[in-house]
Parts: structure tokens; sequence; C-alpha cells
């Protein structure tokens, strides 16, 4: 078990192992078969919890025990999210236009998100992990990922910055309304958008459904609180599930030359745990395997893990995997480390410039 500094940033040309040889033992395996029955059995047991909290909802009716439906539907609405997220990777079955299909239903339907904005926006990614300049998921936001961006903060962002880490995971309960928000904008944009219609109305019926049934059964305090758990926990449990995959890790420099394997592995961290780990995270605690075959079905990236670090041992490339609380904290020394570049509140730009500052 190995582990990458959380400000190492790759500049230089690294010379990796030859990925082809590796990929086709992956290959020969037939670890890249498509596991139509594991999805099958996931969706069905996924439509069972849906249904089974439809059903909690309705025999309630006016009770604060409500909000323990709510908590599930945010848990229920996340794994639905993974799914889509898998069926975008080619990951479900085998056409590429029958996927997209079925990610575009279940993230706008179930997820209440654009399929179209998260696709351009994860292809990016995956293309280039935590390169700056280049990754989304690192571009300035809320949270400074880099010490070049927080350095440029001011005044009250600036001081915000400089805690972020302490603040990074209660800031994720707002992250579903941003999620939420991000997919309509990115939809009402004047520009072209594969889908736009479709999504849109998708999307309209989805949250007029939600909203009205909400707002018809409960009491008007106790459905704006139902709906604040929903969002609350989906957002936690989205965020808490993609955080640890390459927050900090290795950064790649805007001008470095990286061989795909390397660039891959380098920039990802995996996650203890085993099945049910896999289970709680979608597949994302094998985060380094999904890098490298974006297409491989969830219950074989376990397997692909054996074949990976036999790999990276053979060829001294960093691996590092480690627990879930472990990453956490991880996540957390990473965005506080990254925050102390941002100026203080009080400091007088003058003295700083005479102190050497």
């Amino acid at each position: 078990m190995s582990s990458s500094s959380f400000t190492r940033t790759v500049s230089a040309p690294v010379a990796g192992p030859n990925f082809a040889a590796m990929s086709r033992v992956v290959r020969e395996t037939g670890l890249l078969r498509r596991s139509r029955w594991f999805y099958g059995l996931l969706v069905g047991g996924l439509f069972a919890g849906l249904g089974g909290a439809i059903t909690g909802f309705i025999l309630l009716g006016d009770s604060w025990f409500q909000l323990l439906i709510a908590a599930a539907l945010g848990l229920i609405f996340t794994q639905f999210a993974f799914f889509s997220h898998e069926a975008a990777h080619r990951q479900v079955l085998a056409s590429g236009p029958a996927n997209d299909r079925l990610g575009r239903i279940f993230a706008t339907a179930m997820v209440g998100m654009s399929y179209q904005w998260w696709m351009t926006k994860h292809t990016r990614h995956h293309a280039n992990p935590n390169r700056l300049g280049k990754d989304p998921d690192i571009d300035p936001d809320t949270v400074s990922f880099h010490q070049e961006t927080a350095a440029s903060r001011r005044g009250l962002f600036a001081a915000f910055t400089r805690i972020q880490g302490y603040l990074f995971f209660p800031l994720l309960a707002f992250e579903g309304v941003n999620l939420h928000f991000r997919s309509i904008a990115s939809l009402v944009e004047r520009r072209k958008v594969e889908g736009r219609a479709l999504e849109l109305t998708v999307l309209a019926v989805r949250f007029g459904i939600l909203i009205s049934a909400v707002f018809l059964v409960l009491p008007l305090g106790m459905a704006f609180a139902f709906l604040g758990v929903q969002l609350a926990v989906f957002g936690i449990y989205m965020g808490a599930t993609f955080a640890p995959n390459h927050i900090g890790m290795a950064f790649v420099s805007r001008d470095a030359k990286l061989d795909f394997f390397s660039k891959q592995v380098l920039t990802s961290r995996n996650i203890t745990g085993g099945w049910w780990m896999t289970a709680l995270m979608g597949g994302l605690n094998h985060q380094v395997e999904h890098h490298l075959f974006p297409n491989m079905p969830r219950p074989h990236l376990a397997r692909a893990r054996e074949i990976v670090r036999e790999h990276t041992i053979q060829h001294a490339v960093p691996y590092t995997e480690t627990s879930l609380p472990s990453a956490w904290k991880r996540v957390i020394q990473h965005l506080n480390v990254v925050g102390h570049a941002a100026p203080r509140i009080f400091e007088c730009p003058v003295a700083m410039r005479y102190s050497g500052s």
C-alpha cells in the first residue's frame, strides 16, 4: 500500500510500463465482458427500494418519520446516479447508443441531472485527471483544489479558503442543489445542446411530480424539511463518494507529458473494504482500475485490481489504496494545506511585500 503526497505536482515526463500487455491480459481474462445479470438485479433492487420508499411515504402521511423516507430517497437517487455513471461509460450494454439512452433516462428521470452536461464534464476529467487547466473537476470553484487558485482569493473568500478543509463536508449538504442547478443552467445556455428539449422536459416532469407530491401530502414546514433532508443526503452521499477519488493525489502540470498508465494511476486513489464498499460506492472504490478501463463492468473491477497491482509492483509505479476514513482525512488535510496559500483577510499588501511574504 502506498500513498502520494497531497501537494505533489508531476511536471517531468514519467516512463510508464507497457500498458498494452496488461490490457491484453485483462481482455483475455474476460473482464471487459458485459454483466447484464448484475445490472438487471441492481436496477430491480433500486426500483424495489424506490417502491418501498413511495409506499412508506403514502402510508406515513403527516408524520415527522417522513424524514426517514426523505433520507432513503437521497440514498436511492445516489445509487441511481452510480448506475447512470456506469451506463455513460458503456459498462452496462454492448451498444454505445443504447448505453447513452439508458444513462440519459436514469440521469434525468431518477437523479434529476442533465446527462449531456455531466457527460461533457466527466469525459474531460477522464482524459486529464488532476491536470491543471484541463480537468474541470479541479477548476476554480467554491473550493480551491490547488495553491495557485487559493493564492488568487481575496477578502472573505480568502478567509473561507484558509479553512476550506474543515468546511468541505458540511458544504456537501448543498451539493445536491448545486448539481440540479448546474444541470438546468447548462441546458438553457445559448449554444447547441444535444437532447436539450428532451432533458428539460423530463427534468420538469421529475421535479414537478416530486415537489407536488411532497407539498400535497405534507404540511408546509414538514414539506420543506423533507426536501431539505433528501437534498442534503443526496449531496453528502455523492460528494463523500467522489471526493476521495482524486483529491489529495498528485497533480499533473500543464506541460507534463505522461503515458496513459502513469497519468491514471498516479492521480487516482482506491478505497479498501471489499464487496460491501463496492456496493456503497458504486464501484468507485476501484478508481485506479476504473480510470484504466472505464468500460469495465462493476463486478469485474476487484479481479482487475489484482492484475493492476501486480503490474504496478513489477514496474515500481506508486499505487494508492487506503481506507475510506483515511481517505476523507487526507481530503481535509489537502484542502487545508491548499487553503494556507490564500492571503489573510487583514494582511497589509505593502507589509507583505517588504517582509518578503
